[in-house]
C-alpha cells in the first residue's frame, strides 16, 4: 500500500493529526465549544470515525474496481471486505501510541477500564464488516450505491458526536439522534479512554447484535450475488 510513498505508514498518522488541528481550531476557537480535554476528545472522535468512514467508503467499490480479481478463477472474493476493514483497523492501531500520548498529556493516564479496548475494537470491526459486505454487493448491480454512500457518510459525520457532546443535541431530537449506531460507539470509546469507566453494556450489546445481524445477512447476500459479479461488470 505504501510502496514508493515518501511518508510510508506516516500517512496513517498524517490525516488524523491534520484533522485534529483543523477541527480543534474551528470548534474551540471559532465556535467556542467548551469541552474538557478537548484535544483528546476530538482525537478519539477523529480516529474512531476515520476507521469507520474510510473502511465503509472503500468497501463500496471493492468489486467494481477489482475486475481482474473477480475474473480470476478460485479467488476468494469473500475475504475482500474483511481485508479492507482490517487494513483500516491497522491504520487506527498505528495511531494508538499518539492517542495514548495525547490522553496522558491531557491528564488522562491509562486506567483499568482500558481492558475493554479489545472488546470495542471487535465490536466496531464486526459492525463495519457487516456494512461492507452488502454495500460492495449492491454497488455491482446499482452503481449509485457508491454515490449514496459517500453523501450518507458525509452527513452522518455531522450527525455523530465526533466534535461535540450529546448535551448539545436538542432533547426533543435525542431519541432519533441516538438511532445512529456511531453515537453509541463513540460514547463507548470515550467512556473507556476518558472517563475510566466500562461502556454501557446495553449499548454495547445492541451494537454487537446489530453488527452480527449485518454481518451474517450481508455476507449471505454477498456470497449469493458473487456468481453474477463478473457478468454484471
Amino acid at each position: 500500500m505504501y510502496k514508493r510513498s515518501a511518508l510510508g505508514v506516516g500517512w496513517a498518522l498524517g490525516m488524523p493529526v491534520v484533522q485534529l488541528i483543523v477541527f480543534s481550531f474551528i470548534f474551540r476557537k471559532v465556535l467556542d465549544v467548551q469541552i474538557d480535554h478537548y484535544p483528546a476528545f476530538i482525537f478519539i472522535g477523529v480516529l474512531v470515525w476515520g476507521w469507520f468512514h474510510t473502511a465503509v467508503g472503500e468497501s463500496v467499490g471493492l468489486i467494481t474496481s477489482n475486475r481482474a480479481l473477480v475474473g480470476q478463477p478460485g479467488f476468494p472474493l469473500v475475504v475482500l471486505p474483511n481485508v479492507t476493514v482490517a487494513v483500516r483497523m491497522f491504520h487506527f492501531l498505528v495511531a494508538g501510541p499518539l492517542l495514548v500520548g495525547m490522553l496522558v498529556w491531557n491528564g488522562l493516564p491509562p486506567n483499568p477500564a482500558w481492558a475493554f479496548i479489545p472488546i470495542l475494537i471487535a465490536v466496531q470491526y464486526i459492525f463495519t464488516v457487516g456494512l461492507a459486505y452488502p454495500l460492495a454487493s449492491l454497488n455491482v448491480v446499482w452503481k449509485d450505491t457508491q454515490h449514496v454512500t459517500r453523501v450518507g457518510l458525509q452527513l452522518l459525520m455531522f450527525l455523530s458526536p465526533v466534535f461535540y457532546t450529546l448535551d448539545l443535541v436538542p432533547e426533543n431530537s435525542l431519541r432519533w439522534y441516538e438511532l445512529n449506531p456511531m453515537v453509541g460507539m463513540l460514547d463507548a470509546w470515550r467512556d473507556v479512554l476518558m472517563q475510566g469507566v466500562m461502556p454501557d453494556p446495553l449499548v454495547l450489546g445492541k451494537l454487537l447484535l446489530l453488527g452480527l445481524v449485518l454481518l451474517f445477512a450481508g455476507r449471505w447476500l454477498f456470497v449469493r450475488q458473487s456468481h453474477r459479479f463478473l457478468e454484471e461488470l
